[in-house]
């Protein structure tokens, strides 16, 4: 387990050296968070504008340094010791790198706004389309490669067994994760302290897994390569993830959570990641089906609280303090009557 902490520490203190050049390199190549029109689907303005128009410009990038330490990091600790790379890892590699590809293509559209024609006429649908290809063929992996084909359902310790439909519920919970931890990436801090509470409760959960030494050894790299990530991302931000770590990571949760067969408690756990996006489909389903009426000042939910007033830091300490609570009681429902 040492082994573990120390990777863990190393990866912090790569990226951490890192971070302050690589901000200086996102300025000179112009990865900036870009000015956003201020309109809903309807083409209304909304507050976002008001909100949040003073951070145009700030580095947005900061997923791409991240997944290169957790690569990185993760091959210097199959050199050195015993462990050598199989399917968990494969699998794992190609989510992050996959989904994190994907994110970049959205980061290097928005950064350069670039016209959507030609090679750039990759609209929303196209990339969703994309995500569930990537997804099932990842739930396809795991599926004949590491055998999984079932689901646990806690308390109960019962394993449900889906056989052959077990990639598509699989890729079903990834693209969900991945979208849901996307939507929430929108206040300083926020989704990655959000990311690391989950991360934490599913690397000690992973000890129930037969597949724990490669996925512990993936989290502590992350969890060591998010740390120094989120000193520069708190409020005031000076360094953001963008779609390249936000699609990623998000994705990559999901997957965790698949291969140690705790899916289910992944909704408790996850629990701000699942209200911030069911507060952006209702807000959808209402435009949709309530002409145009609002449920929220503006979607998703942490916008909403801002737009009642909440400074920015108390909505993200607010739902950090959420995500312990939702955690530990994750961490319970999941071993409960388990020695």
């Amino acid at each position: 387990m040492y082994k573990l902490f120390g990777i863990l520490i190393l990866s912090a203190l790569f990226t951490g050296i890192l971070t302050v050049p690589f901000i200086n390199l996102l300025y000179k190549l112009k990865f900036q968070n870009p000015k956003y029109k201020s309109k809903d689907i309807l083409g209304r303005k909304t507050l976002f504008a008001k909100l949040h128009g003073w951070k145009v410009g700030t580095p947005t990038g900061g997923g791409i340094l991240i997944i290169i330490s957790t690569f990185l990091f993760s091959a210097i600790f199959y050199a050195v010791t015993k462990f050598s790379i199989n399917w968990t890892a494969i699998i794992l590699f190609f989510t992050l790198f996959s989904f994190g590809l994907l994110g970049l293509y959205d980061d290097i559209q928005k950064f350069f706004n670039l016209k959507r024609t030609g090679l750039w006429s990759l609209h929303f649908r196209y990339k969703f389309l994309i995500q569930w290809v990537l997804a099932l063929l990842i739930g396809y992996l795991l599926y004949t490669k590491m055998n999984l084909h079932s689901i646990y359902i806690p308390i109960f310790n019962f394993q449900f067994s889906i056989f052959n439909f077990y990639p598509i519920f699989a890729a079903s919970v990834i693209v969900a994760t991945s979208n849901a931890f996307n939507i929430t990436d929108g206040l300083d801090g926020l989704s990655t302290g959000l990311l690391l509470i989950a991360l934490s409760a599913f690397w000690y959960l992973a000890g129930f897994s037969i597949h724990h030494g490669d996925i512990r050894l993936f989290i502590a790299v992350l969890i060591g390569a998010l740390l120094p990530f989120l000193y520069f991302n708190i409020y005031p931000a000076r360094l953001y993830l963008g779609d390249t770590g936000a699609l990623a990571f998000g994705a990559m949760l999901g997957v965790i959570t698949l291969m140690i067969d705790q899916t289910l408690v992944l909704p408790v756990i996850g629990g701000v990641f699942v209200a911030e996006a069911a507060s952006s489909i209702i807000q959808v389903a209402s435009f949709t089906f309530r002409k145009g009426k609002r449920v929220f000042l503006i979607a998703p939910l942490h916008h909403h609280f801002e737009a009642k007033g909440w400074d920015e830091t108390k909505v993200t300490m607010r739902f950090w303090l959420a995500g312990v609570a939702l955690a530990f009681i994750g961490l319970f429902i999941a071993t409960f009557g388990r020695t």
